[in-house]
């Protein structure tokens, strides 16, 4: 006798050999689509049908049930009718994972009171020299401390937070749904299970009041732009009493008029006179720490030609060695000549030869070779 009931197997549309991941799967599947907060339009339909399907899962996931169902059908389990107790609830978390927990409300307990505070951002600009050598600094922080009338506490001096009525102190509060209890957040004390009545004078009841803060700031030597140091327990205070949050200083470090950085690497150009490149110089490169470097540039170099100062770049960053400085040679030509000049240069442009032919036809020939 079945007493008007559908067939469990039939209710969450299965097979008489389902296996339990089967029974699981398929009761997920109908809880989600006709659970009573899914459905308001339908509410009483819905309860009934989630009643329904929750009963039919009951009975198939215990083997003893199901042995006695499958020989007597619904007479062989109402004794007592469907009756959900604690494992119940096992089963549920078992088939609905952590989605239960959010779903169902019984793993949402109560809400601690401590939280940590927030992370906080100051863009620092520095200049090129201070980024590759280092340097200290003060900065001013607006934030939030905890409060030093009440401790963080946010109830007046001499107070303290008390339990919360509504809740009795659990942060959550029950309600039923026939066969069913849901819980949420306590609307009285916001889920702490404590209330202030007596707020703070000085904080008005926040646990922490805004305020500047100066703090010493040490910028490691071979910093670039965009570097962000991390300055621990410098941000947010936290709230009733919480950890502080962190402090992020990211920073904007300005351009070079003369050296251009990549990576740990410096570059720069140097112009040099057509004499200089033809018969090798001596030149003088500047460098970042305010001394010369000498670089011997040889006989004949082009226009172009780059040269390697070694060492004499930025600090890598963790203290391991140090970029170079690369020299790119640019021969200056120029634009105005006197008569004079112009015909001293044509005597040196007849006088030069390469492989015994003058300058201007071993450059004719050449462009004639490549172009045909």
């Amino acid at each position: 006798m079945n007493n008007g009931k559908r067939d469990c197997y039939e209710v969450l549309g299965l097979g008489r050999t389902a296996t339990e991941p089967e029974i699981k799967s398929a009761y997920r599947k109908l809880a989600l689509q006709y659970h009573p907060d899914r459905n308001p339009e339908r509410k009483d339909e819905s309860t009934e049908k989630f009643k329904e399907i929750t009963e039919a899962y009951s009975i198939l996931m215990d083997s003893e049930k199901r042995a006695a169902y499958d020989r007597y059908g619904h007479a062989g389990v109402s004794g007592s009718g469907f009756q959900p107790d604690s494992t119940i609830f096992t089963d549920f978390e078992d088939v609905f994972g952590d989605f239960f927990g959010d779903f169902f409300g019984r793993r949402s307990g109560r809400r601690t009171r401590a939280q940590r505070g927030a992370d906080l951002r100051y863009d620092l600009e520095i200049s090129f020299e201070e980024a590759v050598f280092g340097m200290e600094t003060k900065i001013k922080i607006p934030r939030t401390e905890g409060c030093p009338a009440c401790h963080g506490t946010g109830a007046k001096k001499g107070s303290q937070p008390v339990t919360c009525a509504a809740c009795g102190g659990r942060g959550q509060i029950q309600h039923s749904q026939g066969f069913f209890t849901l819980s949420q957040t306590c609307p009285q004390c916001q889920g702490m299970g404590q209330v202030i009545r007596e707020a703070c004078a000085d904080c008005h009841g926040e646990g922490r009041i805004r305020q500047e803060k100066i703090l010493g700031l040490k910028i490691p030597p071979g910093v670039d732009d965009g570097t962000r140091l991390r300055v621990s327990g410098e941000g947010e205070a936290g709230s009733h009493g919480g950890p502080t949050g962190d402090l992020y200083v990211v920073l904007k470090v300005h351009e070079h008029p003369f050296f251009e950085r990549q990576g740990n690497d410096l570059y720069c150009t140097i112009p040099v006179s057509l004499t200089q490149a033809a018969l090798g110089a001596d030149l003088k490169v500047p460098t970042l720490d305010a001394k010369s470097e000498r670089l011997r540039i040889p006989e004949g170099t082009q226009s172009g030609s780059v040269f390697r100062l070694r060492g004499r770049g930025v600090p890598s960053l963790d203290g391991h060695g140090q970029g170079d400085i690369y020299v790119s040679i640019q021969v200056m030509i120029p634009t105005r000549l006197s008569r004079e000049q112009k015909r001293v240069l044509e005597l040196l442009g007849n006088a030069i030869r390469v492989d015994n032919k003058p300058l201007e036809r071993r450059v004719a020939e050449k462009v004639k070779n490549i172009f045909g």
